[in-house]
């Protein structure tokens, strides 16, 4: 079981990166900006296998961010409503299956924060154009909250909304730079969040996107 063992901090410059948002959610500044251009790789080879689409809202309304996934399972939304499912909906085939470099990126993130043993079955891909954004929400599709979520930013920078457990509660807005991660779990694990839109920007590698890898759990 994964459980929240408390901040872990094996060196005073790591420590001074690790940015405590509230009890159980952490941001880890360049967590993963060595491994920007591999996992930048390994997305272009999933969103082959499994195109980037807009899908569908239950209200019938199209999201503005595209999404794909990896894994087991990956999570759809359409008329019928929000799930996770084992096939694509738009090929009829599996998943892609994860990348070695996400397990062990998302594993080693959710350590870093407390959340030790992590191993997660689905990863959510959003890439997001300019404009582009995702209203607060919670993730709790998983079907068990003991796991962390691990999400983590390349390409433009964008601001992230942190809010609490009720909707009502006003977000903070923490901007993320590529290679930052964001980890939640313990008893942040369904607090609202979301991302403001995404400003005109240009990165050396994604040009004017934004791509978000959020790692679950799914029981």
């Amino acid at each position: 079981m994964t459980q929240r063992e408390g901040q872990l901090f094996p060196t005073e410059q790591s420590a001074m990166m690790q940015q405590e948002l509230c009890e159980g959610a952490v941001i880890l500044r360049g967590f993963v900006a060595r491994d920007i251009v591999d996992l930048i790789s390994a997305v272009n080879e999933v969103a082959a296998a499994a195109p980037f689409r807009r899908m569908i809202t239950p209200g019938g309304r199209e999201m503005s961010v595209a999404m794909t996934n990896c894994g087991e399972l990956g999570w759809i939304t359409d008329t019928r409503g929000y799930r996770y499912q084992q096939s694509d909906p738009v090929t009829g085939k599996p998943w892609p299956a994860m990348p070695a470099l996400f397990r062990t990126v998302a594993s080693r993130a959710a350590s870093q924060a407390g959340f030790m043993g992590f191993e997660p079955n689905a990863c959510l891909i959003n890439s997001y154009a300019p404009g582009s954004r995702l209203s607060l929400h919670q993730d709790k599709d998983e079907g068990d909250f003991r796991y962390p979520i691990v999400s983590v930013s390349l390409g433009v920078p964008a601001t992230f909304l942190f809010g609490g457990t009720f909707r009502s509660e006003r977000p903070r807005r923490i901007r993320m730079e590529s290679g930052d991660v964001a980890v939640w779990g313990g008893p942040a694990r369904l607090n609202y969040h979301g991302v403001a839109p995404i400003p005109s920007g240009v990165d050396s590698l994604l040009g004017d996107r934004r791509i978000n890898l959020t790692f679950r759990t799914v029981v």
